[in-house]
């Protein structure tokens, strides 16, 4: 059994073994999940199962039921009826209009000391492409940010155990805050993963449960749910063996609803990972989002959908992908699976046009999904994957996509406000 990480609470790490969904010793034969269906053969999907399955969401998202009608689901290739039913659903929960947040990107540095199988934008210190920016930089960008009308910051960056202020990794995350509040008023600063909010923890001996609360005095508004990659043990094993654990994942994200904050949850996709892996993490989603509404906390805001990008990503891993970029069709097929599968838990969902390009991501939004995320200004960690989306779109275009489809769209906040005139 996994130990748990001398961080987090007790409690989180408790119901963090509660609702990370696995799948149970007893074998894949008695749940009735078996391999792929072949194309001669493929799934299908109806109005009884979608029925089924949220029934048996609402009843235990770990239920051998819930697990086999969530792989039936994602085992459906794309079709006519998928998108329609998927679209269907969207309208229902989410309406028509299309969203989208005007935003800035600050990757501040992308010196790490882990070694994920799929990241091609670490660097160790020196190394060419190498950057750690300083404090003065991030804030001149943060301010040319809300001159240029953004609401927030996003803010990401490596494992880079030199950020100490002071001795303290804490101090360094917690003043980068403080620095980015001034130079910028106002912007709703979205930041740090639970990855990384965990490495602050791990790097000064603290509770996690203090880093969250001093960091939100800083002026933390909101946590980016990234570094989930796929919740799946086996995957993560090969994929990102140095990262946190799945459980870990789940404890920091419930620390951090019981915190009061917000987090986005995300899956990356289209790399080693199968239909009943997708399963176990969307699932695993469900549960932590019904564990949060339990409590009365916000829980998650939004799912985006990763698709893996392999242009530059460390040659053992792509060789194994055996592609580069995303399938679009596979792509549009499990954005819709996930609207289903995900249900009224998660109302908001937002491809990625870095991954997808605009004119993929504008497609998403007729197979499931709802928002069209940020502007960006900037983006380092796709765009150094080899992505062919670009790092920036402006209001124009994000509107425009829109309006391609006759849908409404209007500008947002971070956590799906309206934005102040």
């Amino acid at each position: 059994m996994t130990e748990r990480p001398q961080a987090l609470a007790a409690w989180s790490w408790c119901e963090a073994g509660e609702l990370l969904v696995r799948l149970p010793a007893a074998s894949s034969r008695e749940l009735d999940i078996g391999p792929d269906p072949s194309p001669e053969s493929p799934g299908t999907w109806g109005a009884e199962q979608q029925q089924r399955l949220q029934q048996a969401l609402a009843r235990d998202p770990a239920s051998g039921e819930a697990l086999a009608l969530a792989h039936q689901l994602l085992c459906t290739p794309a079709s006519p009826a998928l998108q329609a039913s998927a679209d269907q659903l969207r309208a229902q929960l989410a309406g028509d209009t299309v969203t989208y947040v005007v935003n800035r990107n600050l990757n501040f540095t992308n010196l790490c000391l882990q070694h994920c199988g799929f990241c091609a934008f670490r660097r160790d210190p020196g190394e060419p492409g190498a950057f750690w920016h300083s404090f003065e930089l991030l804030q001149q960008r943060a301010a040319e940010a809300r001159q240029r009308g953004g609401t927030e910051l996003c803010i990401q960056g490596g494992l880079n155990p030199e950020a100490r202020l002071q001795g303290s990794a804490l101090r360094y995350y917690a003043a980068l805050l403080t620095a980015l509040a001034e130079a910028a008023p106002g912007l709703h600063l979205h930041g740090f993963s639970p990855q990384e909010l965990l490495f602050i923890a791990q790097q000064d001996g603290l509770p996690l449960q203090t880093v969250i609360t001093e960091l939100q005095q800083a002026g933390l508004g909101s946590v980016p749910g990234t570094a989930a990659e796929v919740l799946s043990e086996r995957v993560r094993r090969r994929l990102c063996p140095e990262k946190l654990s799945a459980r870990a994942w789940c404890a920091v994200i419930r620390e951090v609803h019981a915190a009061g904050l917000s987090s986005t949850a995300t899956l990356m996709a289209g790399h080693l990972e199968q239909p009943a892996d997708r399963a176990l993490h969307l699932l695993t989603l469900v549960a932590l989002q019904q564990r949060a509404w339990q409590h009365q906390q916000n829980g998650f805001s939004e799912f985006v959908l990763l698709p893996y990008i392999g242009a530059s990503a460390p040659a053992p891993l792509r060789q194994r992908v055996g592609r580069d970029q995303p399938d679009p069709v596979a792509m549009l097929a499990l954005t819709a699976q996930a609207r289903l599968l995900l249900g009224h838990w998660f109302i908001n969902h937002q491809p990625s046009w870095v991954k997808l390009g605009l004119a993929g991501a504008t497609e998403a939004l007729r197979w499931g999904c709802n928002d069209l995320g940020g502007t960006l200004m900037e983006e380092s960690i796709t765009s150094m994957a080899g992505a062919q989306g670009g790092t920036c779109q402006s209001v124009e275009a994000l509107e425009q996509a829109a309006r391609s489809l006759g849908r409404p769209v209007r500008r947002r906040t971070t956590l799906y406000g309206e934005v102040a005139a």
